[in-house]
């Protein structure tokens, strides 16, 4: 194709027509200006056309300008250095500065560390065989905050204008093309679906996923592991071949409304191995649902708790069986008691406790050894637990002591075949090598309901002491309790007119109970108990008048005078020099008076010398837990008059980690019950220890009541406890003895041995 002729100048054309005019010699003056006008507007037209080829080239490159800057990716021009030439808007936000600063700055300084010889690398590749360079590799801001990026390097076409490469004259270079795609959140999914496929895979718990109407579609290792069945087995199959049958088809009801309704729900499930093995799971089944809300999957999710259920069986029978005999214990007991009361009173029936005592076995023990007589206590307690009814129940206390509840009697004589084969059960020859034992048991017999209310703890004490009468009367033999005698006898000597009178007559006094450091050989306190010295019958115990006014107003009256009476009592031991802190017992009717902390402050006052520390406010488990919140207000309100708090008889009541964190008392006192026993019964023994671990978390004292012999001391501090009162430290004595005996006091050398 030949070249186009290039357009002629103005000047030009008409220089040539001028001059062609003239040599024709018929061209006038006017005739050239007509031709010079008539090429003008050409060349008007000419510049019109080349000023719209501009705007179209202008409006061409903006729209270039603006898709290269607005691109979704960053776009780089690179020299062979790997320096920036030229940058989009894009590029410039990705790397944190501004076009015109990143001219000139070298790529690398926005690659991380870990990926810079990868970089170089991609660009001396590119350089080399000029194919295009895709690689993936984390880029960093110039805040130094760091992201993934895909770069692709690339060569534009060969164009005439190209940089030069050094300073050699004729030597040139191309520029390279970068391009960088932020894929963070590309990366971070496949992170996030690579983790997912890994917990999958290498999950402990094992994991089902099924179509909604059920079918299983996928399954992980620890499946597999936990059920016997392999993939292949399983896919495309229901989960009721899994199924032990144990269940009835409401569970499965119930479940599956749960999942439909919550999207979710949690079972313990007993299903049935590939072998045929029946196992535990605690399975969790959740909903996976669509953009719209509907099922797309059930993920189903489980562990193996066969071996927990089978030691959560275990502990619980050890909570609430004997360990020896396996016969209930005391907590089991109560629970059966209580319950037969409440049935019985919902059906018109009664109920009958009956507290038995083998007749002798402590001789069999001391002559014997414990290894024999727990021998022969396990053949009798099977022999009585045969002869009870369905729905009876024979529980041991302790030792040699054991409690029958006969429930459903329609009259008290029914209950006699039971009592007189449960005599006759204990009275049978036993039989141990060549040795042959016999022995009795004593039976005492109470009933439920009488006439007054009555708690199960009235009930077992009401039988107990038939159980003595039993005795006295030749043993071998039951005792019906009378309650009726019993009313009338308490109504004769105990009556609250005379409690009041003994009190403004200043018949009552208190002695006091040594505590001593068994490890440190100190005496540490007493205990302040009180006494009635009846004009009649003596010296009286608490257990004579106190339960009398237990729920009465004499109860309060009575215990501000032992307070009163002990803080004097802690003045005169100071003024002879014994500094000793004594503990007042305070029962569940003064301690919930509105003004309890009150009353205590005005009594404190008139004793304005007495050091703080020195009165310890002892009130029982069961008291305290009637109204924690009350209980704990005065509690908080006396620490601030220095007054601490001891749970007497801990272990007897509910024993429960939260009432104790909502008491802060400074001391438990373990019931004696557990500490005298705690030597021939583990149960005992394990329950010392749990006391003993509770108060170290609790940050309190602990103290052992009713240490009774040196072996009790021995093994109390192999327990870790320290503190101790019983009969085999000190008796109570009178305030006047008290001093003396503490100035003379020292602990048996056995007890450390």
């Amino acid at each position: 194709m030949s070249a186009p002729t290039p357009p002629r100048s103005i000047p030009a054309l008409a220089g040539a027509r001028a001059t062609a005019a003239i040599a024709e010699g018929a061209v006038s003056a006017e005739a050239l200006l007509h031709e010079l006008q008539v090429h003008q507007v050409e060349l008007e037209m000419q510049n019109e056309e080349l000023r719209c080829a501009q705007l179209a080239l202008d409006a061409s490159h903006a729209r270039y300008v603006e898709l290269y800057d607005q691109a979704p990716v960053g776009y780089c021009s690179l020299d062979a250095q790997g320096r920036i030439l030229q940058a989009n808007l894009h590029a410039a936000e990705l790397l944190g500065m501004s076009r015109p600063a990143l001219c000139g700055v070298h790529l690398t300084r926005f690659v991380a560390a870990v990926d810079q010889d990868r970089c170089y690398l991609q660009l001396r590749a590119l350089l080399r065989d000029g194919r295009v360079q895709t690689h993936e590799m984390r880029m960093q801001r110039a805040d130094g905050r760091q992201f993934w990026a895909q770069h692709q390097m690339s060569m534009p076409p060969q164009s005439a204008a190209e940089a030069p490469l050094t300073g050699t004259p004729g030597s040139f270079q191309r520029s390279v093309l970068l391009v960088i795609t932020d894929i963070s959140a590309r990366r971070q999914t496949e992170e996030a679906l690579k983790l997912a496929a890994s917990v999958f895979t290498h999950a402990r718990e094992g994991i089902m996923i099924t179509e909604p109407d059920g079918t299983i579609v996928n399954v992980n290792e620890a499946f597999c592991r936990i059920t016997g069945f392999e993939p292949s087995e399983v896919l495309g199959r229901n989960p009721r071949l899994l199924k032990s049958n144990l269940h009835d088809l409401a569970f499965y009801e119930a479940m599956w409304a749960e999942l439909l309704q919550q999207g979710h729900c949690h079972r313990e499930i007993w299903n049935r191995r590939k072998n045929g093995e029946v196992y535990a799971i605690a399975q969790t089944i959740s909903a996976v649902r669509d953009a719209q809300g509907r099922i797309e999957h059930f993920v189903s999710l489980f562990s193996d708790v066969t071996v927990l259920k089978a030691h959560e069986d275990q502990l619980k029978h050890i909570a609430h069986f004997d360990a020896l005999t396996h016969l209930p214990n005391r907590i089991l007991l109560a629970d059966r008691l209580h319950q037969a009361m409440s049935q019985a009173q919902r059906r018109g029936q009664m109920v009958a406790v009956a507290f038995l005592d083998l007749d002798g076995f402590k001789a069999v023990n001391d002559r014997y050894g414990h290894g024999v007589g727990d021998q022969m206590l396990v053949a009798l307690a099977d022999r009585m637990q045969e002869a009870m009814r369905d729905g009876d129940t024979l529980a041991r206390l302790g030792g040699d002591e054991f409690v029958a509840v006969l429930s459903e009697l329609s009259t008290v004589s029914a209950c006699v075949p039971v009592l007189t084969r449960l005599l006759a059960a204990a009275a049978q020859p036993w039989s141990h090598g060549a040795l042959q034992l016999q022995l009795s048991a004593s039976l005492g017999v109470t009933f439920f309901p009488q006439l007054e209310d009555i708690d199960a703890d009235q009930l077992l004490r009401q039988a107990d002491q038939a159980m003595y009468q039993a005795k006295l009367a030749g043993k071998n033999r039951y005792h019906i309790f009378d309650a009726e005698h019993d009313r009338s006898v308490r109504g004769l000597h105990e009556s609250l007119q005379r409690i009041r009178a003994a009190l403004r007559q200043q018949e009552f006094l208190l002695v006091y109970q040594p505590k001593v450091d068994m490890r440190v050989n100190r005496v540490v306190g007493a205990e302040a108990l009180i006494r009635w010295q009846h004009p009649e019958r003596g010296l009286l115990p608490p257990l004579v008048f106190l339960p009398m006014i237990e729920d009465h107003v004499l109860a309060v009256e009575l215990g501000e005078w032992v307070i009163a009476e002990a803080l004097r009592q802690i003045m005169r031991w100071r003024s002879q020099g014994l500094v000793l802190p004594v503990s007042v017992n305070v029962g569940a009717r003064q301690l919930q008076q509105a003004d309890f902390v009150d009353r205590l402050r005005a009594l404190l006052a008139e004793q304005a010398d007495l050091p703080p520390g020195l009165l310890t406010i002892e009130v029982l488990e069961t008291s305290a837990l009637e109204d924690v919140q009350h209980v704990s207000q005065v509690i908080e309100a006396c620490k601030g008059m220095g007054v601490e708090f001891a749970l007497d008889d801990f272990g007897t009541g509910y024993s429960s980690l939260t009432y104790l964190k909502r008491l802060p008392v400074a001391q438990l006192k373990i019931d004696q019950s557990f500490v005298r026993d705690m030597l021939d019964n583990p149960v005992d023994l394990a329950i010392l220890q749990g006391v003993i671990g509770m108060a170290r978390a609790f940050r309190c004292e602990v103290i052992a009541e009713g240490v009774e012999t040196q072996r009790h001391s021995q093994q109390l501090l192999a327990l870790g406890c320290e503190l101790a009162q019983g009969y085999g430290i000190a008796r109570p004595m009178a305030a006047a003895l008290l001093p003396d005996w503490v100035e003379a006091w020292t602990r048996d050398p056995r007890w450390l041995a």
